[in-house]
């Protein structure tokens, strides 16, 4: 089986859809109920402030404490005993690693739809029965049966690594994470799109340009312009809500601001790129991508 299909097995998996839904409203649902406070560490765990999703970071800890884990577990039972420590260690460091990056992921999973969420749930569930396999293992050590907790903590390897190939399919595959924005096709130069009579006060306006999508909007007097994709994916900003000087996804329901791009709340972590606009003589309103400083 290629893994082209393996991933397409997942996705037929209808039985998991309960699940997936059920799951979802409890991490959404207890995000919401903290207020402000649930919305700040809903930013800062998808990466808001590090402008990148956080959880591909936190998963290097311990995918490489387990790697090292496994070669120091191979060494101690070829019969160095020495290397005894060293594996314990790397064991607990993967573990604390492990809850962190959980956590991260659940909460970018949580914004997922479609054949993403269920790969996605596939991947979390694989993760955990690897990280119940490890946590068994450390307490197997620490009986004093190190033998079964090598044993435990290979197999939970071998899982560990079924869920990175996951983790691999739904970056690469189902473009989660990445940047959807169309910033490479923007206007270089001063561009005709629209004329000044065709907007209203607060009202989106999609336009097309270089064959990218373009939101125009006029507010207390200025003019914005934004891609109109949005970056976490792909969503339609002209359908979106406009309030104050920012407007919020359809989607999922990220937040940008209307002046800069910048993301006032996840889950995009990408700011939405923006282009400066002018009115000419004749009322034509005419865009060009901002230069980066």
């Amino acid at each position: 089986m290629s893994e082209i299909q393996a991933a397409e097995v997942i996705e037929r998996q209808e039985w998991l859809e309960p699940v997936e839904e059920g799951l979802q409203n409890t991490i959404n649902n207890a995000y919401q109920s903290a207020g402000e406070a649930g919305r700040a560490v809903k930013n800062f765990l998808h990466g808001v402030w590090l402008r990148h999703p956080l959880h591909p970071a936190l998963t290097d800890l311990p995918l490489g404490s387990f790697s090292a884990l496994a070669v120091l577990d191979a060494m101690e039972a070829a019969g160095i005993k020495g290397c005894a420590k060293g594996a314990d260690v790397s064991l607990r460091v993967g573990l604390a690693g492990a809850a962190a990056a959980a956590v991260a992921g659940l909460t970018d999973w949580s914004v997922t739809d479609g054949e993403a969420r269920r790969v996605g749930v596939t991947h979390g569930l694989l993760n955990l029965t690897s990280t119940a396999l490890y946590a068994a293992s450390l307490v197997a050590r620490n009986n004093r049966n190190r033998s079964a907790g090598r044993w435990l903590a290979f197999t939970g390897f071998a899982i560990s690594t079924v869920a990175a190939w996951l983790g691999g399919n739904l970056v690469y595959g189902k473009k989660i994470g990445v940047n959807h924005s169309e910033s490479e096709h923007l206007p270089q130069d001063w561009t005709p799109v629209a004329d000044e009579n065709e907007l209203r006060e607060g009202q989106p306006h999609r336009v097309e340009v270089n064959g990218a999508k373009v939101m125009l909007i006029r507010r207390a007097g200025e003019i914005y312009a934004l891609n109109e994709t949005c970056s976490h994916l792909g969503g339609p900003l002209a359908e979106g809500e406009i309030r104050g000087d920012t407007v919020t996804c359809p989607w999922h329901h990220s937040r940008f601001s209307l002046r800069d791009g910048s993301v006032i709340d996840g889950p995009a972590t990408h700011p939405q790129p923006c282009l400066e606009t002018r009115v000419i003589n004749n009322g034509r309103i005419e865009v060009r991508a901002r230069s980066k400083e």
